[in-house]
């Protein structure tokens, strides 16, 4: 494996810390002029300013000239759902031409269509699009992705789904933390037997997940129409007491649905969208130390009211920032815009984007205490962008500025003009 020098950055921009960042502590971030990164293997060696190179034989590293670029940790993209088959293009548009994502899904389209789609999807096909998919995030600097199982809402194709995630983890690739979310939709052939499903799910399904050890978390759908409250609490309580970590879809289209709260009492490790929380469920998610994710991209593409970002951060919640990216409601991995639409339509400030999308989308993950910033010891995620500051990502809205990504110590992008 190669080892890296990264130097004469005119900034280097990090948060610290092995936890989640709450309120204002998400503006502490640690800013390096001239600043320099040593790897060795698959961690960092070393960070500070060119003092850091004292008596070190340069010709042992690939050496990376960083000037008039800013260094910041390897992003993590905490909630995507990329594994899939087929596409929504012609669902897309009806929603441009005025139907809403809810009439779309009651007539049959939504979930239900990339179920079909997906169980005709072989793991040859999975690993395909999987390894673009991947490479289009690490393009962006993303070096830690979250992916979800959960269009094929049978035993066969959610087991697929997660094989195909774990074979593209033992390549050199980003790294993936794989997720079952069997109870992303209730499937035809269980039409109005929610219960039965999740009975499915928990007694069937969970195991044989468990068993071949494919997914380190469990997420649901906590949603009007979808899965309620009690059912969202009996399999969560299930999947934590099998082993799994726990994470929820919360909040997303009807307000009151007490998803957060609930998130809250079970202290799960992330509940996202939350565009329709409460008060109430602001409070328990941060008493109860939950990460709320928040996933603009998809409000954007759905022209839904924006999470309450600022509120959130104000009140003392940590918040991260994923893209949500998926084959209907966000058909989207691009890092610059979900920064824009963060910046000026959730009012987040550019420090806490930086935190949100580094060091708490890896606590979201349970990986706070190896990724997510750049510090000795953690894994050697870093990305280079073509900016001479990290305010400028924001400035020059909607544009990809990355042009080096180490994953792990791999590299995975390179832009070629460049270096």
């Amino acid at each position: 494996m190669t080892n890296y020098i990264f130097k004469n950055a005119s900034e280097l921009v990090t948060p610290k810390g092995t936890a989640l960042k709450k309120g204002e502590a998400m503006r502490e971030i640690d800013r390096i002029e001239n600043g320099c990164v040593i790897t060795e293997n698959d961690l960092i060696k070393a960070v500070g300013g060119p003092e850091i190179l004292n008596g070190l034989d340069e010709s042992k590293y690939e050496v990376i000239d960083c000037s008039g670029k800013t260094i910041m940790p390897g992003l993590v993209d905490s909630h995507t759902h990329f594994i899939f088959g087929g596409y929504r293009a012609e669902e897309f548009n009806w929603r441009l031409n005025g139907e809403s994502y809810v009439s779309i899904m009651e007539r049959g389209g939504g979930i239900a269509s990339t179920t079909k789609a997906t169980r005709k999807t072989s793991l040859e096909e999975f690993l395909e699009v999987g390894r673009k998919r991947l490479k289009s995030f690490a393009n962006y600097g993303v070096t830690t992705v979250e992916g979800k199982s959960g269009y094929g809402l049978d035993m066969d194709t959610e087991l697929r789904q997660l094989k195909a995630m774990a074979q593209l983890n033992q390549e050199d690739h980003i790294r993936i933390v794989p997720t079952y979310m069997g109870p992303h939709d209730i499937p035809v052939e269980y039409k109005n037997r929610a219960d039965e499903y999740l009975d499915f799910c928990i007694n069937e399904v969970l195991p044989e997940v468990k068993a071949q050890g494919l997914a380190e978390f469990c997420d649901i759908f906590t949603e009007k129409g979808v899965f309620d409250i009690e059912q969202s609490r009996r399999f969560l309580t299930a999947a934590r007491e099998a082993g799994f970590g726990i994470r929820m879809h919360a909040d997303e289209l009807h307000a009151g649905f007490g998803g957060a709260e609930l998130a809250g009492e079970l202290k799960v490790s992330s509940a996202d969208h939350l565009l329709k929380i409460s008060n109430a469920g602001i409070e328990a998610m941060r008493d109860g130390g939950v990460c709320g994710t928040l996933l603009p991209l998809t409000a954007f593409s759905i022209k839904a009211e924006y999470a309450p970002a600022r509120r959130m951060i104000d009140q003392g919640m940590g918040i991260a920032l994923a893209t949500d990216m998926n084959p209907g409601s966000c058909y989207s991995e691009s890092i610059p815009l979900l920064i824009a639409l963060s910046t000026i339509y959730m009012e987040m400030r550019m420090e806490e984007v930086v935190t949100a999308l580094t060091l708490n989308g890896a606590a979201a993950l349970g990986l706070a205490e190896e990724k997510g910033s750049l510090e000795v010891g953690k894994k050697a995620d870093v990305a280079v962008f073509d900016v001479p500051n990290h305010q400028f990502l924001t400035y020059h809205f909607g544009v990809n500025e990355c042009v080096f990504t180490l994953s792990e110590g791999r590299e995975v992008y390179r832009k070629v003009d460049v270096f």
